[in-house]
């Protein structure tokens, strides 16, 4: 009989110690190539670890709440005949592109079953190493115990109300307030305390439906919640009028349908972020832990929102200053088919030093985009719409696209926020500009 394999963690890419926070079979159990076998998370996504091949599962080495890294053993996989074919998957599970997001897993023959080898690597709850975090074996992802490690919270004193005992932001929230009598906590950490919204039974006001949120929509939530409680925002206004610019835009685009490809004013905001970028470094930075000093990098690159069914992902542009527009047109045309798919990887979405949020092709005349964290600046755009501007005999018809410019006010004055939007506008009203 064929000794079980291995399965190891596939690339992750600059994940280490990644927690487990589910694990989907069990010894016995049949499962089918890319069948989910574990499901891992990060600070910026989950992702789900597939089956390299059909089989049994021999034996499970993890378990929930295990740390695992790049080559992890997770399971032992014996070879045979998979499961009975599962229904297809549904369209919000073919939309979520954290789900896809790891290549198949590394196998490599297993040891015999009764050498050191076969041992599971799972750490021991009740002899963890000297020297680690009490709370180490408390199930909670890493968003959550940064969180705790900010307050100050013994993770294993906080009541879980998640699913499978996960300890989740609402119960760190529920254990700073303290029980419901205690009086409000005057000197209670920053941030914390924050009353929540009553809940209500609408369903006395007429028939509801409960419809869970994407996992892009779960994932990104407490990110934007954690950047706007963190971040004191400030939104700047302007416009620039881009009639010339998108006369040029035009002939480029008729250029490149005839490749494939098309040529949005996308691809010109890119452009001209990473010259203002140039000009104005803080605008290129992060703020220090300590916050006492500005991480300058002399890296551009260019983080796109992008809106698909399941929510809306943030893939980056690495070195957009290396590229010109029809190079940057033809990757946005990938990522964002790959954001669509399902298939963008964490490495796909990590790195971004500036956020572009482009609303051009549906609407709007203005919003306040959020910043995203640690960046400290985030440019809006909305569609561009034509009006009547003086140009000192007459009022003659521009092609004027207004900007909405987000920003950390810790590290961005409005002044210093004014001249960068300027500058924006002043590169996209002469596409030459773009060239110095």
């Amino acid at each position: 009989m064929t000794a079980p394999t291995e399965v190891l963690v596939p690339d992750i890419g600059d994940f280490d110690d990644v927690p487990i926070i589910e694990v989907h079979v069990n010894v016995g159990d049949k499962i089918n190539a890319e069948d989910p076998l574990i499901t891992l998370e990060t600070d910026k996504a989950s992702m789900d670890v597939p089956a390299p091949a059909g089989g049994s599962i021999a034996e499970v080495l993890v378990k929930v709440g295990d740390r695992v890294s790049t080559g992890s053993p997770i399971m032992l996989l014996a070879s045979g005949d998979g499961a009975a074919p599962s229904p297809a998957p549904s369209v919000v599970d073919q939309q979520e592109p954290e789900a896809a997001a790891v290549p198949p897993p590394v196998v490599q023959p297993a040891a015999a079953a009764t050498g050191p080898a076969a041992a599971p690597v799972h750490a021991d709850d009740t002899a963890s190493p000297a020297g680690k975090d009490a709370a180490a074996g408390a199930h909670a992802g890493p968003s959550v115990r940064k969180m705790a490690r900010e307050f100050a919270i013994d993770l294993t004193s906080v009541p879980a109300t998640g699913p499978k005992g996960r300890i989740t932001k609402e119960d760190l929230l529920a254990f700073l307030k303290g029980p419901a009598k205690a009086p409000a906590a005057a000197a209670a950490p920053a941030g914390s305390g924050i009353p929540e919204i009553p809940a209500q039974d609408f369903s006395k006001f007429g028939p509801i439906e409960n419809v869970p949120l994407s996992r892009i929509k779960k994932m990104s939530g407490p990110f934007l919640h954690r950047s706007w409680l963190n971040v004191p925002h400030v939104t700047h206004q302007d416009e620039a009028d881009i009639t010339d610019l998108d006369k040029y835009r035009k002939e480029l685009d008729t250029a490149g349908k005839a490749d494939g490809y098309r040529v949005t004013l996308l691809a010109f905001l890119v452009k001209a972020a990473v010259s203002a970028l140039k000009k104005f470094p803080e605008f290129n930075s992060s703020l220090a832990p300590e916050k006492d000093a500005l991480i300058l990098k002399s890296y551009y690159n260019i983080g796109i929102a992008v809106d698909t069914p399941g929510g809306l992902v943030v893939p980056v542009v690495k070195n957009a200053d290396r590229k010109g527009i029809v190079e940057l047109s033809k990757e946005f045309g990938t990522i964002s088919s790959k954001a669509r798919d399902g298939k963008l990887s964490p490495d796909d979405m990590s790195g971004g030093t500036f956020t572009i949020s482009s609303l051009g092709g549906i609407g709007g005349t203005a919003f306040t985009p959020i910043v995203n964290a640690p960046e400290v600046a985030i440019l809006g755009v909305v569609r561009s719409k034509m009006a009547p501007v003086w140009n000192g005999t007459e009022f003659a018809p521009r092609n004027i696209l207004p900007l909405s410019l987000s920003y950390d006010h810790r590290v961005v004055d409005g002044a210093l926020a004014a001249k960068f939007a300027r500058h924006l506008c002043y590169l996209l009203e002469d596409d030459r500009r773009l060239l110095l």
